[in-house]
């Protein structure tokens, strides 16, 4: 039913509505959400919202900025949180770890409730794209306004606010010098490059669960020994990865 769904995503102009329907989560696709404050400061009024299929369910947190309803990844518009083996410096100068800390924020944001996602498209990895709610709270607003995402001013200047108000309380990575996950993921790449051939630097591992591959910024990237047995192989991007039937690992 998942691989319907997001066949139907991968196919249809953005704001068409696509139900799915039988899954033991609760998932379910719906025509529009409400209008919805946007969270940024200032006490803004709530704004309407174009009509968009809407996500809702009970979430399981992947990382800071990706969660799964019924099996379905959705990525946190706007936002970039740290990733799971990053780490960011306190304002006394030792490290924490910021991924991981993101990623447990982002379960106690959620708690019980059961999240709504409405639907902003598909990124280059065909994750959906969501700004998503938890009861009352705007989840992608808030990671950024307590300090655990950045805005992700590349694509969206959404939650510039929130991310001012973060840096002037120094909270979470404002409270010392922490590198954006863009750059620690350019990073992570440029130095897993050299042992990989032809600068294929995504890990394809045969694990008991099945095929999953590692981004050179995964907490188990190096973990994996690429030794040729079991089926294992290299990828050149997450879409050849995921094209080839790979599934990317659990951060969690």
């Amino acid at each position: 039913m998942i691989d319907t769904t997001l066949r139907a995503y991968a196919t249809r102009q953005i704001g068409c509505l696509v139900l799915a329907g039988g899954l033991a989560t609760g998932l379910f696709l719906s025509g529009s959400l409400a209008a919805r404050t946007s969270g940024t400061s200032g006490g803004d009024a709530a704004m309407a919202v174009p009509s968009r299929a809407t996500i809702t369910g009970h979430a399981h947190v992947i990382d800071g900025d990706t969660i799964a309803i019924g099996g379905m990844r959705i990525r946190l518009e706007g936002i970039d949180a740290p990733e799971m083996g990053q780490t960011c410096t306190l304002a006394n100068g030792g490290s924490w770890p910021c991924g991981r800390k993101a990623a447990q924020e982002l379960i106690r944001m959620i708690g019980h409730e059961p999240v709504t996602c409405e639907e902003r498209g598909l990124d280059k990895y065909r994750r959906v794209l969501g700004v998503c709610w938890a009861g009352d709270v705007a989840i992608n607003a808030e990671m950024v306004r307590r300090g655990y995402a950045w805005a992700f001013v590349r694509y969206s200047q959404a939650y510039v606010g929130q991310e001012s108000q973060a840096r002037a309380a120094k909270a979470g990575i404002w409270q010392g010098a922490a590198q954006p996950a863009w750059d620690f993921r350019a990073g992570s790449w440029t130095s897993a490059e050299p042992a990989a051939p032809a600068g294929c630097a995504i890990k394809g591992n045969v694990t008991a669960t099945g095929r999953i591959y590692h981004m050179p910024w995964s907490p188990w990237y190096d973990k994996v020994k690429m030794d040729g047995d079991r089926g294992k192989r290299w990828f050149c991007s997450e879409a050849e990865a995921l094209s080839a039937g790979w599934r990317p690992a659990s951060q969690l």
